[in-house]
This record gives structure tokens, sequence and C-alpha cells, in this order.
């Protein structure tokens, strides 16, 4: 799987497009080949970098995936936590790692996305004046 791949890319942007449809909430999605230390580390250094952490409530979530290392994390800020408990990143990532040992990279993202933005939508549901506080576009490698 390479993490290069345009229309993958644009695939996932599309799903993060239309589960925002529904949320305040911010979703990013970082792909890498490899990751060299803790999964959670990385994506906690990826939030911070792709600045993350200001939006207004506080409610974005960063999927993180480094493929060849077969290593994933999902990252939300601390608006989320008041509301979405760490099962909820579990119940998503077993269900990505399912998806991936069946060769369903595109679709298990996909699914994924769809399924953050449908748990957040319950705690931060889209309002009239909503803005898109952060890029929709997939990132890639060493930031």
């Amino acid at each position: 799987m390479s993490v290069n791949t345009l229309a993958l890319h644009r695939r996932i942007e599309h799903a993060i497009a239309q589960a925002e449809l529904t949320t305040s909430a911010e979703l990013r999605v970082h792909l890498e080949d490899n990751c060299k230390e803790d999964p959670l580390d990385r994506a906690a250094y990826l939030f911070e970098k792709l600045e993350m952490h200001k939006t207004a409530l506080r409610n974005g979530v960063l999927i993180y995936v480094a493929f060849k290392d077969r290593k994933l994390a999902i990252l939300g800020d601390a608006g989320i936590h008041h509301h979405v408990h760490q099962q909820t990143w579990d119940t998503i990532k077993a269900e990505l790692v399912e998806a991936f040992s069946q060769g369903q990279f595109e679709e298990g993202l996909s699914k994924a996305v769809g399924n953050v933005g449908e748990k957040l939508a319950t705690f931060f549901p889209r309002q009239h004046d909503d803005q898109n506080e952060l890029s929709n576009t997939v990132t890639t490698g060493n930031l």
C-alpha cells in the first residue's frame, strides 16, 4: 500500500467532507509508511504540527496510519474527551485493523472517518454558521 496514491487521498478527503456535513468537529487523516515510535506519540506530534488544537471548540480528531509498520492511532482534542471515551476509539481502530487485514484500505479508512463523524455529530452537531476550520487534505510523510 502506498500512502501517496492520489486517488486514495481524494476518496478519503471526500469521506472527510461528507462526515463534516453533520458535525462541527474537524477530522484529519495522516498516512505514512513507517512509524519508529509509539503511534499515539506520533499522532500527538502531528496533531500539534497540523495545528488541530486551534479549533474554536477543541473538537479536532486525527486518524493516523503507518501502513508498512501496521500502526495506527486515533487522537481527539480536549473538547472531545469530555464526551467520547477511549472505548469508542478502540472500537473504530479494531474495525480499521479488520478492514486492513482484508486489504480494504480505502474502504476501511472511509468507514472509520464516517464513524468518527457520526459519533461526533451527537455531541458537536453542525451549526448553521459552521466553518471548515481545518483542511480536509490528507497529509503524508514526515512533517
